[in-house]
């Protein structure tokens, strides 16, 4: 059989495939009507995707939705490994990304609150190279000076991205300080979270810290900070306070030989372009436990993490942070004293700040997609996203394995489709 109605009956197969099987749900399931959302308006999410993986741009996804508590929407599409033909199903696990990011954040947030880790405490007191670094300044000749830190890098610098760090090799850093940076794909390969660290040190900082928010590296000492108060590796501690206890059991920084068979992958070819891609995790695993981008995980996992995060801190009566620390979590970081620039990470989010990090929405307008003022939300540079409304009681964790330029189309019409089917 050949002709358009071939990858519609791919889908098709495959998707009855995913529904019939048996995985655990990650929330209690709920009726969408029931809790405010419409089922009719719920079913183009699946007509998008059909449309997507007809027409070849993305392998499948899987997309889980809950409100109120409640899981209204959990569905896997089209297919995990579009080389080997295997079928996309909701426990699929995926290359995480920048979404580790928040997962870091919330643990090192359970050393705050013992008193272990102050935010306005200073970074150097617990990496001492980081307290040498000096801060470029560009010249007219297209090379820089250095000057001396003008106050230190705050553990607060490190969680909202003002440390005055960045990514080597992004297209929105083009001084001649951030060329000399590290991506954050090549950092993870940079031996040991100490090793990295004095690699690091070594180069200058691209802002002096606390002035402006640059997407960085920064998360990636956070994580080296919290093994060194922890005493443990970072992936240890994480399992300790936030994966064990919310029973993400497939959330790690070292997936086994059977969950990296479970592992979501591209297509070998950029579907916008032709060129080859990849998730150069897949390929190796990072050389340390990296907080900015590292982890694995499944959809249904992030659902949980996330719902624990808008309930307060708490699900199913285990208490990972209080109430008070998810909102300083989830509240604006930067203000107006501090460049924001976040809108140049993710363009369709003006109107946001950042808080500890997660993007935190301001403003109901601006921004090119629904929400409500409070909505806080980060992705994943290899196709995942995550958003949870407070005001709308709306936790949506999304997977797809595409790592191009498709990925931030994904994020965009993801948060219409879901806003597109509340009912009140």
């Amino acid at each position: 059989m050949t002709g358009p109605l071939l990858p519609l009956l791919a889908f098709a197969g495959v998707f009855s495939f995913a529904a019939s099987t048996a995985w655990a749900q990650p929330l209690p399931v709920a009726t969408p009507d029931s809790v405010g959302v419409s089922a009719e308006r719920l079913n183009r999410i699946e007509s998008f995707f059909a449309d997507e993986m007809g027409r070849k741009r993305v392998p499948g996804a899987v997309v889980a939705i809950a409100r109120q508590g409640k899981l209204v929407y959990f569905k896997a599409f089209g297919q995990a490994d579009p080389v080997k033909g295997v079928p996309m199903s909701t426990d699929t696990i995926f290359q995480l990304a920048s979404m580790t990011k928040i997962m870091a954040a919330a643990g090192a947030l359970t050393l705050t609150e013992r008193g272990q880790l102050p935010l306005h405490g200073r970074v150097a007191d617990h990496l001492p190279a980081i307290g040498t670094m000096q801060v470029g300044v560009p010249t007219p000749d297209g090379k820089f000076r250095l000057e001396p830190q003008k106050r230190p890098v705050l553990v607060h610098d490190l969680f909202r991205h003002t440390a005055g760090m960045t990514y080597g090799g992004r297209p929105d850093t083009t001084s001649p300080i951030a060329a000399l940076w590290p991506s954050g794909g090549a950092a993870q390969e940079m031996g040991t979270s100490t090793q990295f660290v004095e690699n690091l040190a070594k180069l200058p900082l691209v802002y002096q810290p606390g002035t402006v928010y640059e997407y960085s590296l920064s998360f990636d000492v956070l994580g080296a900070v919290v093994e060194k108060v922890s005493g443990k590796p970072l992936g240890g501690f994480l399992a300790e306070v936030l994966w064990r206890p919310l029973k993400m059991s497939d959330t790690t920084f070292r997936p086994t030989e059977a969950q990296m068979a479970r592992v979501a992958r591209p297509f070998p070819n950029n579907p916008l372009n032709g060129k080859p891609q990849s998730i150069r995790a897949l390929q190796k695993l990072s050389t340390f436990d990296c907080a900015g981008a590292c982890a694995f995980g499944t959809m249904g996992d992030y659902l949980r993490f996330g719902q624990m995060l808008i309930a307060g801190g708490t699900l199913d009566g285990v208490q990972v942070l209080s109430p008070a620390t998810v909102r300083l979590m989830t509240s604006d970081h930067l203000g107006t004293a501090i460049q924001n620039n976040v809108a140049g990470v993710e363009p369709h989010r003006a109107g946001y700040g950042f808080g500890l990090g997660v993007a935190v929405r301001l403003q109901p307008g601006l921004a090119a997609i629904p929400g409500s003022p409070g909505e806080f939300s980060w992705n994943g540079a290899n196709g995942t996203g995550f958003f949870a409304d407070p005001k709308e009681q709306l936790v949506v964790a999304f997977g797809t394995a595409a790592p191009g330029e498709l990925r931030k189309y994904y994020r965009e019409q993801l948060q219409n489709l879901v806003y597109g089917a509340l009912s009140r």
